[in-house]
């Protein structure tokens, strides 16, 4: 299902995270929360850009104009809420906090939806950690709305390539559900718990889905990949070459090269020494095509801007 798994860039990112494919670019987005910094690598030349963030990104969508058109603008989850960055200039604006007043919390885990919102989750992002955080659904329009709740660690947003079906997990948890949704609304129905995962089988982190309607998660703490069917049914469990993979997207002109990201921080160093190209970014060609990820349809009018 998967091919040899390579390291594309030897990032050495604190906390590697939230891989996003734009295909426009020919390149591969992630961020290093605790490295505070969002990058790109062109696939092309391997040639990789920065931007400096003024604190810790948990994750990105990339934006598209009012008019649909591929916007050169980057929606980024940061601990005060959600901002919009420009590429050209690096500047930030600022959208909308989902949790005024949540010092404990941060922004994790996020993606563009296929209604055109930015769906955002929260951590408490405390060592004791208690069930405090959510995840929102940011409108067009700048607007938060609160979804779940009772969350410890919001994680692994992905959807069915019909737009109808919800993955989302809670690292931990450590849980993986599944969610009927209205593309057209963002509503969501049906709540199934499909996984229950253990340290060692993999705590869910980021995810992704495939056109076979099946769910792939990092699991952070087993250095794997585990594919689910959509029913919770384990279907594979694929090892990586770092301990700690955070999370997996789908990108490559035919959406069958698979990206994952990882993280440095909380290692030994001893597994440091055997697993030096941890927080890098790797890549491998998988059998089967992933689900494209859409983009934020902002809105001209939305607060902020």
């Amino acid at each position: 299902m998967l091919g040899p798994i390579q390291c594309l860039v030897d990032a050495r990112a604190r906390v590697g995270e939230s891989p996003v494919w734009d295909a426009g670019g020919n390149r591969l987005f992630w961020v290093d929360i605790a490295g505070c910094s969002l990058s790109a690598v062109d696939l092309a030349s391997g040639a990789v850009r920065s931007w400096p963030l003024p604190a810790p990104v948990g994750s990105i969508a990339l934006c598209a104009k009012p008019n649909g058109m591929a916007s050169d603008d980057v929606a980024v989850a940061l601990p005060d809420g959600v901002h919009i960055l420009s590429l050209a200039t690096g500047a930030l604006r600022f959208l909308v906090d989902p949790e005024p007043g949540m010092t404990t919390n941060r922004l994790n885990d996020g993606k563009a939806g296929p209604d055109g919102a930015f769906w955002v989750g929260s951590m408490d992002d405390r060592p004791a950690k208690e069930p405090v955080a959510a995840l929102h659904r940011i409108a067009p329009d700048g607007t938060a709305e609160r979804k779940v709740e009772g969350l410890l660690v919001s994680n692994g947003l992905a959807w069915s390539a019909d737009g109808r079906t919800l993955f989302h997990s809670d690292s931990r948890g450590p849980w993986i559900d599944r969610w009927s949704f209205d593309p057209a609304t963002g509503a969501l129905g049906d709540r199934t718990r499909i996984a229950t995962l253990t340290a060692e089988e993999g705590r869910p982190d980021g995810g992704a889905t495939d056109v076979e309607g099946c769910y792939w998660s990092c699991g952070v703490s087993a250095g794997c990949l585990n594919r689910f069917a959509p029913d919770g049914t384990l279907l594979q469990r694929i090892p990586v070459p770092v301990p700690a993979p955070t999370m997996c997207a789908f990108g490559g002109p035919d959406m069958r090269t698979l990206f994952i990201t990882s993280l440095r921080d909380g290692l030994s160093d001893d597994a440091l020494l055997r697993h030096p190209q941890s927080g890098g970014v790797f890549m491998a060609r998988a059998e089967v095509a992933g689900v494209p990820v859409g983009r934020f349809q902002l809105a001209s009018s939305s607060k902020g801007l």
